[in-house]
């Protein structure tokens, strides 16, 4: 598992231009199976999907109201708009087919919050969520998600905004900071997460989190 927050496709320091490329070069280039990604620009899933060689899904998140004004001034001047660029969650998968995409509303303000999951032809499910600093959006998210696999494996991971949220039903695999992947249902943690060079890309590391799912 990759987790990443992309802080909307922007570097610290700022580099004054769009860092599509730079982006989608290095989440090519990383072994994983499934990326969880957060703050994504909205126009770019797709586009790393292809890149990758994966499938994606995506929920629109915070401030997508006049996506193509929000879109054309955050190509040009991302450091100037920021987050109002407009955002999305987005989950890439590779190797394995989608055979069922759910959303569950975590939260309006003050941003709106969602956490969406994919269920895998194995039978595994997987959410992706960037929460406010509130632990109770990440014990929502989670309810939501056991609830919906009904027993099946679960992976749950993304920006939690908070250190090591206690998820009943879920135990931590790994992480880094506030971006965190647990498991449960069978399936369990599988070695050490390991955190990532991404240059001045982002203001978070992206953590590999191995995950093993019993079935």
């Amino acid at each position: 598992m990759l987790s990443w927050n992309l802080l909307h496709g922007r570097s610290v320091p700022a580099s004054g231009r769009d860092l599509y490329d730079e982006f989608s070069e290095l989440i090519a280039s990383w072994a994983w199976d499934i990326a969880l990604l957060q703050e994504v620009p909205p126009w770019w899933p797709d586009r790393l999907a292809r890149r990758a060689g994966a499938e994606a899904r995506t929920v629109l998140t915070s401030r997508n109201a006049l996506l193509r004004v929000r879109r054309a001034i955050a190509v040009r001047w991302p450091d100037l708009i920021k987050s109002n660029g407009g955002s999305a969650n987005a989950i890439l998968i590779r190797g394995e087919r989608v055979s069922e995409h759910r959303r569950q509303r975590l939260g309006w303000w003050p941003e709106r919050r969602w956490m969406h999951a994919v269920r895998l032809d194995p039978g595994i499910w997987v959410g992706n969520l960037h929460t406010n600093a509130e632990a109770a959006q990440g014990v929502r998210a989670a309810q939501a998600l056991l609830g919906w696999a009904d027993g099946a494996p679960v992976i749950l991971g993304g920006d939690f905004n908070v250190h090591h949220p206690a998820l009943p039903g879920l135990s931590r695999a790994g992480g880094n900071g506030v971006d965190q992947v647990y498991v449960g249902g069978g399936a369990v943690a599988d070695g050490a997460p390991h955190v990532l060079d991404r240059g001045r890309l982002s203001d978070h590391a992206p953590v590999i989190v191995g995950v093993r799912a019993q079935l």
